[in-house]
């Protein structure tokens, strides 16, 4: 009894640090714009899409604008 919960806790944490790691390489952190239209739906824009790299510099004007106010 004491083996299988130590071996399920083991696995619960695996799990856990592997969804971290797997995040933190392949989805976190990415820069991306998200457009919300006023009938619920959205486009986000990558950097790498000619549309981020042109939209992507003046959100990052707004949010400093933002925060100075």
């Amino acid at each position: 009894m004491r083996r299988r919960l130590l071996t399920l806790a083991g696995f619960a944490s695996g799990a856990l640090v592997g969804t971290a790691v797997y995040r933190r390489m392949f989805g976190g952190g990415k820069e991306r714009l998200d457009v919300y239209f006023d009938d619920g739906s959205f486009v986000t824009f990558a950097p790498a899409s000619p549309e981020g790299a042109r939209l992507i510099p003046l959100a990052h004007q707004v949010l400093a604008a933002a925060r100075k106010a």
